[in-house]
């Protein structure tokens, strides 16, 4: 059994469910900005360790 609101608040075509999939569409899109920087972040430090290890050996 359903409470009378269920469909309202989670159609697809409501207004709260665009509202929801707008929100989680910036969540997801903050988070795979996270994810770049910090792997650029990691791609740089394993460079510099890279050249280090190169300078070395020379």
């Amino acid at each position: 059994m359903f409470f009378p609101w269920y469909k309202s608040c989670f159609h697809p075509e409501s207004a709260s469910f665009t509202s929801w999939r707008q929100h989680r569409l910036k969540f997801l899109k903050s988070m795979r900005d996270d994810l770049e920087t910090r792997l650029a972040a990691i791609n740089a430090a394993i460079d510099t360790m890279e050249r280090q290890n190169s300078q070395e050996e020379s």
